[in-house]
């Protein structure tokens, strides 16, 4: 069973995730927050496997609630949703700890599976969003890159080659099935590999390592390979 806990500063958009989640037999919604700061609280009393967390709510928004429950419960699984999709949102969500991030216009099917991949330990960010993460993440000669990009760490001298082409793969989008085709290995060695890039990285899923593939030079957009 799935515990979810539920987070957004509106009771009517609380109670319509919480039916959304209620036919899934695996999922049980065991409490709903109205701002940042009760979901801590209730967070360290109910114990749930993700919480699913606004961004924008009032007394503590979603990224300082995230970046306070990736600190004192890690075991518990954000996966951040907002109206509000700009990069800057997205960014900030996973940087303070959210496994996911999702706008609130997703699918039922895609909330419900997206709340199964985040407990999962995997990453869950909609298409639409990496995409646009990507794209302002891209290091290009000709723009100067951002404050935060700027004080972005280059990639671990520690990365063996192969770590860093998995690397890579991961930030093109490859499945680990994707990367152990490209690279004719095995889908276990693959796994093996990616836990050793996520340690050596400092990142917990797939997202971040994107970001920091993107920020430290790696890999490239497809619009500047193509110049």
């Amino acid at each position: 069973m799935i515990r979810v806990l539920i987070v957004d500063d509106q009771p009517l958009v609380r109670r319509g995730l919480a039916l959304i989640l209620a036919p899934d037999p695996d999922v049980e919604v065991v409490g709903e927050a109205g701002d940042g700061a009760e979901a801590v609280a209730l967070a360290r009393r109910l114990r749930p496997d993700v919480v699913v967390m606004d961004i924008r709510m009032p007394v503590l928004d979603g990224v300082g609630a995230t970046g306070e429950l990736a600190c004192t419960l890690p075991e518990a699984r954000v996966l951040a949703l907002s109206t509000f999709d700009m990069d800057e949102y997205v960014v900030a969500a996973l940087r303070a700890g959210a496994h996911g991030f999702l706008p609130k216009d997703v699918s039922p099917e895609e909330l419900t599976a997206a709340v199964r991949t985040v407990h999962a330990g995997e990453a869950a960010v909609a298409p639409r969003l990496l995409t646009r993460l990507i794209a302002a993440y891209v290091r290009t000669p000709d723009r100067p890159r951002g404050p935060a990009a700027a004080a972005a760490p280059a990639a671990p001298a520690e990365l063996t080659p192969r770590e860093q082409e998995i690397w890579r793969l991961i930030a093109t989008g490859l499945d680990n099935a994707g990367i152990a085709r490209e690279l004719d290995i095995s889908v276990s060695t693959v796994k093996n590999h990616i836990t050793g890039v996520f340690t050596k990285l400092g990142v917990r899923d797939r997202a971040q390592a994107v970001i920091a593939a993107y920020e430290s030079g790696l890999v490239v957009a497809a619009r500047e390979n193509a110049r």
